[in-house]
């Protein structure tokens, strides 16, 4: 029997593994505080992506504000929206950090997995059904075990999409 879900899938939702390349993925990142990490990913990104490394950290940092991205155990997902983005330019980042920091989660565990998603200023349920699939996918203990015992950016990248991948099948 066909998820109620899947239709929507059939109209062309955005996948997780639609959003993250390997270029997007960081392995042992370091930084000892939350600021620290975000601007070293806002860094990685404007490297990446060619965006402005300040107004990918400020927007990171406003949604900090906000309330921590820190989801449990070990993981956050920072977020923001970009006027920078084109409508279809969702893009999707994965970061292993070297060492777990505070980054106020709610369950008040450090945090070494971090899912950088960055969306254009026009989207909104994009948005929240990223963050839904991205939530579904991190509450799985085996695949956050896997992307923390992961030794390289290739071997995270693999992990996730497959991950990913049957998230959205």
């Amino acid at each position: 029997m066909r998820s109620p879900f899947s239709a929507a899938t059939d109209i062309g939702i955005m996948q997780l593994s639609d959003i993250i390349t390997p270029s997007r993925v960081v392995s042992s990142l370091e930084g000892a505080s939350k600021k620290r990490v975000l601007e070293l990913t806002a860094e990685f990104i404007a490297d990446e992506s060619q965006m402005d490394s300040e107004d990918v950290y400020q927007g990171l940092i406003d949604r900090e504000r906000l309330g921590s991205t820190g989801i449990g155990y070990g993981v956050a997902i920072p977020h923001c929206r970009l006027s920078c983005l084109n409508d279809d330019e969702t893009r999707g980042y994965l970061i292993q950090l070297n060492q777990g920091i505070d980054f106020d989660a709610i369950d008040g565990q450090p945090v070494e997995l971090l899912f950088v998603l960055l969306v254009p200023e026009s989207t909104n349920q994009v948005h929240l059904n990223l963050l839904a699939q991205l939530a579904d996918c991190f509450s799985n203990d085996q695949f956050r075990h896997d992307l923390q015992m992961a030794t390289d950016a290739s071997e995270l990248y693999a992990i996730a999409c497959q991950a990913f991948k049957t998230a959205a099948a």
